[in-house]
């Protein structure tokens, strides 16, 4: 061991240049964060978004998708491949099936609840936050002792972050600035999420170096700071004046004055976003079993699941920027050509299974999943009074969840044996829903409607 005179000497020529130099890159980091804080906060708040409070809404939901992502990086390796693969499917199937009927018939009842209730929607969605940083916390002592809470942890986080989406979907028309669309804004908080998982994606694969349980924990500090966010959105995000609920039939006894039917286009836009929105929960639970037992000869599971994985993420990003590239769109014609894709990129990765086939899968749904909410979203905007408008984003957001919850429900279903036949069941159920909603395509359909600035 050398003694203390063996180190470096400030003092010296050559300590004083590292001193220097150490000091330089400090305050070059230090300039390089500021400018990307200041930057980011200017983005946020850019157009009277910082007026408004939504750019406060844009922050939070950045930590909600560092969380998140942070959660999936930690799984990754822990929750699919460190348990038998029976015994992982029949947990999953499980505790998905139990969370899937509470989460069916009290989220149709979140809306009028919170309305009721003054703070009821900021507080409702620092709960989704709050309980996820809870779990994580968990699942981080699960993951180091093999717990059996592992699964139950795991899978609670997964519908607090839907039923997040749900809750959050109330909070964006409350919070538009002047001139905003709906469709705008809320292209906007999806950008602030995929940077969200851009930043955090590297800081927990760091922090996986060192054991999944520390990226649990990092993923915990997120929510913290999540739930903290949530809890400081604008006071206008509570209020309910001069709005009324959009009811699924005619009579409207019981709801608030300005109540009305839910509209023929709105009505087939849902119904045809059900269609990506399953076969994007089917995927995800199918492939994470199916790529393990039964992986492509010359391909590691891992691999394999980050091609389907990270074409639909990438799928998922091409949606967000073609939305907001695009100054029109014909809603009704978007969703149905999107519908009919996916069942045409089902059958083609039926028939041609392979690395190629299956990461193409990915990237169409992801795709379709995106542009498909966002042409949702211009209808709701385009033909739902502004009255009723957050009882709309609701209930649509409450219905595409469950769409997901059912999805990954029959993905955990499926035999892995032959590797084709859970394809060939997601090609029969798409098909059949496809048809289910073309025979019911509205009468009438407007033309375009303006999707940017």
């Amino acid at each position: 061991m050398g003694s203390m005179t063996d180190l470096p000497d400030p003092a010296a020529p050559g300590g004083s240049r590292v001193a220097r130099g150490l000091g330089a890159t400090a305050r070059a980091t230090r300039r390089a964060g500021s400018f990307t804080m200041r930057t980011a906060k200017r983005a946020a708040e850019a157009q009277g978004a910082g007026e408004s409070g939504l750019s406060r809404l844009i922050q939070m939901h950045f930590f909600n998708t560092a969380g998140d992502a942070a959660v999936a990086i930690a799984l990754a390796g822990t929750l699919f491949f460190t348990v038998p693969s029976g015994e992982a499917r029949g947990q999953v199937a499980l505790f998905l099936g139990l969370t899937m009927l509470p989460f069916a018939i009290v989220a149709p009842l979140i809306g009028p609840f919170l309305d009721r209730f003054a703070h009821g929607r900021r507080w409702a969605i620092g709960a989704t936050m709050a309980i996820r940083a809870f779990l994580c916390w968990v699942l981080a002592g699960a993951v180091q002792t093999e717990s059996t809470w592992l699964f139950p942890a795991a899978l609670g986080v997964l519908v607090a972050s839907k039923a997040y989406g749900v809750t959050r979907a109330a909070a964006v028309p409350r919070l538009l600035p002047q001139d905003f669309t709906l469709v705008k804004a809320n292209g906007r908080v999806s950008m602030s999420g995929i940077v969200g998982v851009a930043v955090s994606g590297p800081i927990a694969g760091l922090a996986s170096l060192a054991g999944p349980e520390w990226v649990l924990r990092y993923a915990f500090l997120l929510f913290v700071a999540a739930t903290i966010a949530a809890v400081r959105l604008p006071p206008a995000v509570d209020s309910s004046a001069g709005e009324g609920d959009l009811v699924l039939r005619g009579d409207a006894r019981g709801k608030r004055t300005g109540s009305m039917r839910i509209p023929p286009a709105v009505a087939y836009a849902l119904r045809a976003n059900c269609g990506p929105r399953w076969l994007s929960g089917f995927l995800i639970m199918f492939m994470a079993f199916q790529l393990r037992e039964n992986p492509i000869d010359g391909w590691s599971t891992e691999v394999l699941t980050a091609l389907v994985v990270g074409g639909a993420a990438a799928g998922n990003l091409l949606g967000v920027v073609a939305a907001s590239v695009l100054k029109r769109i014909n809603p009704a014609v978007t969703v149905t050509a999107i519908l009919l894709v996916d069942v045409g990129v089902v059958v083609f990765a039926f028939v041609l299974y392979g690395v190629v086939a299956l990461a193409l899968l990915g990237l169409v749904a992801g795709l379709g999943q995106a542009l498909a909410k966002f042409s949702l979203d211009a209808t709701i905007q385009r033909d739902v009074p502004h009255r009723v408008q957050a009882s709309a984003f609701a209930r649509s957001d409450t219905t595409l969840q469950l769409a997901w919850v059912i999805g990954g429900f029959v993905g955990i279903a499926m035999p892995i044996d032959p590797p084709r036949l859970g394809l060939g069941v997601a090609v029969a159920v798409l098909a059949a829903w496809a048809g289910f909603v073309l025979t019911r395509t509205p009468r009438r359909t407007r033309p375009e409607v303006q999707t940017g600035s």
